[in-house]
This record gives C-alpha cells, sequence and structure tokens, in this order.
C-alpha cells in the first residue's frame, strides 16, 4: 500500500513537470492552472492503471500448483470508467497441490481448496475446503472441522473451470 501511494504521487508530479516544461516552452502562455491539473490527471491514470492490472498482477503472483477457477467483474459508482469497461473486482483459484481424488461406492469424490481473492482497499484473501462429487457435480464446503456443510451445497455445471480441473 505503502509503494502504490508513493507511485501515486510521483506520477503526478512526473505530469506536473510536463505541464511545467509545455508552459515554459510554450513561454508562459499556457495558464497557471494547468499544471495542478496535469498532476491530478497523471494520478487519476496511475491509479486507473493499478486497478486494471491488479487481476494479472495477483494472478502471476500465485504458484504454479495454483488453477483460475473463476474471476468476477463488476463496476463501483465511485469509479464511473468501471461502468463501460468493468473490472475484475475477484477471482477464484483451485490449489491442485490439495487436490484428491477418491473413488467411493462407484462415484469419484475430489476434495481440494479454493482461495477467493477480492480487490478491496486492502487485498482480501480467503481460503475454504470443498468436496466435489464428479458423478454429480455437487459442490459441498467443510467447516474449520473438515464437517460438511449440507444447507450450502450446490450443483456446478460440468464445463465449468472447477469441475474440469477437480475431475479429469
Amino acid at each position: 500500500m505503502l509503494w502504490t501511494i508513493v507511485a501515486i504521487v510521483t506520477s503526478g508530479l512526473g505530469a506536473a513537470g510536463i505541464a511545467l516544461l509545455l508552459r515554459k516552452l510554450s513561454r508562459n502562455l499556457l495558464p497557471k492552472w494547468i499544471i495542478p491539473v496535469f498532476a491530478g490527471l497523471g494520478m487519476l491514470a496511475y491509479q486507473i492503471y493499478y486497478e486494471y492490472s491488479w487481476f494479472d498482477h495477483q494472478l502471476a503472483r500465485q504458484p504454479a500448483e495454483a488453477v483460475l477457477v473463476s474471476s468476477e467483474l463488476g463496476h463501483v459508482f465511485w469509479r464511473p470508467w468501471t461502468y463501460h469497461w468493468p473490472m475484475t473486482t475477484a477471482f477464484t483459484v483451485l490449489d491442485t497441490k490439495s487436490l484428491q481424488r477418491q473413488e467411493t461406492a462407484g462415484s469419484s469424490v475430489a476434495a481440494f481448496n479454493l482461495y477467493r481473492f477480492e480487490k478491496q482497499h486492502v487485498d482480501r484473501v480467503s481460503h475454504q475446503p470443498y468436496l466435489l462429487n464428479c458423478s454429480t457435480a455437487e459442490l459441498l464446503p467443510l467447516d474449520a472441522q473438515n464437517t460438511p456443510q449440507l444447507d450450502q451445497m450446490k450443483r456446478i455445471e460440468r464445463e465449468e473451470a472447477l469441475y474440469r480441473h477437480a475431475c479429469s
């Protein structure tokens, strides 16, 4: 977070420097207010770049055994450009290192951990173990004691990336 603030301030100072240079090259024909406007636009431009590159940056930081299974696009009212170009606000990865498959009573069951990353003012990461019945495509979350949460069971589509990676 500190380095983000430093980068935003630096981009603002750099843009203000460009405006100052343009003002001097025009022999002060450009108005003085162009300098703070360029500084604000420079900081805003870096912030927008940072928000849209967050997903690629976080995905690149994942270990080789992490597989992207879903991502969520969203918009926020104080970022009006996101209504036209939605940005990735969250994504989920499957930890293939924790993936365990078992054959029980003629059906295949996969146990694994899913990690969910959310873009907030401070990035949030949560993880939860799951069971997936590959025969019926039923996804069942487990609690901290590895007890199935039957009330939260849901069916997933066989075309989803989670099903393909966990049951293939």
